[in-house]
């Protein structure tokens, strides 16, 4: 027998086989979901004041963030509403909360962070800029009174929460008494968060969360965009992650 046509015979099959092999031996996507939030470019960097009245938010897409974590039941009265912008150097964040009564940790000095500012009002993003490192992110947190804490999030370590590392991410809020709304602003260095630069058409994966309420947390409430897969409740669960998308 030719050993050519029996050598081309086999690399055909072989040529067959291969992009089937490779597409099983690709890892499934772990993420649960593919809600997107669309993040708008400014023009312009600005310092947080919590005022959401001015022109980049007024342009902003918001979107709500008023679910329960695990059930998805809504809130009644306390709507909460997110939105996003960036330039090349920052990420901003926006939020608008309704609250009846404010859980908040009295006394402590702003200019460094609280451990533990979960245990009361608090809203918090989880950002993933290199969504193929799925255990790995960031998380941002602020309080109502603008106390505040930053952790680079590894879950393959123990223990998983650095809060030895520092973002030097910029916040402001402000807390209008009369109408019992609060309001955020978070502005967070690319640089901080990753070398490769922030342009038009990028996606990370983001989740954002809102603690609040009276007691301990048989009694509070949780509240996330991406709805949390997991039977054991922690916000540490990556699967959960929606989309920011980057646009002009």
């Amino acid at each position: 027998m030719n050993s050519l046509p029996f050598a081309c015979c086999i690399a055909a099959v072989l040529g067959l086989l291969l992009p089937v092999a490779m597409i099983s031996a690709q890892k499934p996507n772990p993420y649960t979901n593919n809600i997107t939030i669309t993040s708008k470019s400014t023009t312009r960097d600005f310092v947080p004041d919590g005022d959401l009245s001015k022109r980049v938010w007024r342009s902003a897409v918001f979107m709500s963030l008023d679910e329960d974590a695990v059930t998805r039941k809504k809130h009644s009265g306390a709507q909460t509403r997110i939105a996003a912008s960036w330039t090349a150097k920052y990420l901003y964040i926006a939020y608008r909360c309704e609250y009846s009564v404010l859980n908040l940790y009295e006394g402590e000095p702003a200019d460094k962070e609280k451990w533990g500012l979960w245990d009361r009002d608090v809203v918090e993003a989880f950002i993933n800029p290199a969504p193929e490192r799925f255990n790995h992110y960031y998380e941002f947190e602020v309080a109502p009174n603008n106390l505040w804490i930053d952790l680079e999030i590894d879950l393959d370590k123990k223990p998983f929460n650095d809060a030895g590392w520092d973002s030097h991410f910029e916040h402001a809020t402000r807390v209008d008494e009369a109408n019992h709304i609060w309001t955020c602003e978070m502005k967070i260095p690319v640089r901080a968060l990753t070398d490769q630069p922030l342009k038009v058409g990028a996606e990370w994966r983001i989740n954002f969360y809102r603690a609040y309420g009276q007691g301990d947390d048989t009694k509070r409430h949780f509240i996330s965009w991406g709805p949390l897969p997991g039977a054991r409740f922690t916000f540490h669960q990556p699967a959960s992650f929606g989309i920011i998308r980057f646009v002009k």
